[in-house]
């Protein structure tokens, strides 16, 4: 398999296309964590569940993949914010109020979202993330936790890329601002493009 990562999602996805079980296998390895981090990070109720629920149907949508890797993160990230909007609608009908608890997290290794959330403590982020907007919100865990450029992060929400572009700077303010006026650093926040 070749090193650089976008070119071995390639292969992967390629090979997955023609339902080699490894390479099914590869494609969940690499993806979830992230489509896991964000569905966590937007209070999805069963995060899990819903993680699966999503690389069931990409899957099955194999073989509509145009774009090869960067196609297949777009798709995903498509599934995963439908199926969380899905489970937060049907929420609210219900007037469920489930939210993540860390004690609960029994995961042995940390993910890239969960050594971001360590620096600052996974309250404060939640609190910090929480005072955004919803489509706010979304844009920065995809473009952070799902590291979708702003094309795919477009596609994902059903938003222009100018739209993503605006959101992503609002929201980029409002934590800036606040990380500031408690005393934070802002240094992550300065690098994000």
């Amino acid at each position: 398999m070749a090193s650089d990562p976008s070119t071995w999602l390639e292969d992967a996805l390629t090979a997955a296309r023609s339902g080699q079980p490894w390479a099914l296998r590869a494609v969940y390895e690499e993806l979830a964590p992230r489509v896991h981090g964000y569905l966590r990070a937007r209070g999805a109720s069963e995060p899990e569940d819903l993680t699966s629920e999503v690389f069931l149907t990409v899957f099955s949508k194999l073989g509509t993949v145009t774009g090869g890797a960067a196609g297949l993160r777009t798709l995903v990230f498509s599934i995963a914010h439908a199926r969380l909007v899905d489970d937060l609608r049907r929420r609210s009908r219900r007037g469920d109020d489930v939210s993540y608890e860390s004690w609960h997290d029994d995961r042995t290794t940390t993910s890239t979202e969960d050594e971001a959330v360590d620096r600052l403590g996974t309250a404060e982020v939640r609190a910090l993330l929480d005072e955004l907007p919803a489509d706010q919100r979304d844009v920065l865990l995809m473009r952070l936790v799902g590291d979708l450029s702003l094309e795919q992060t477009a596609q994902a929400i059903g938003r222009s890329t100018g739209a993503v572009k605006q959101l992503q700077r609002r929201g980029l303010l409002v934590l800036r601002a606040r990380l500031q006026e408690s005393g934070r650093s802002v240094g992550a926040l300065e690098a994000t493009p």
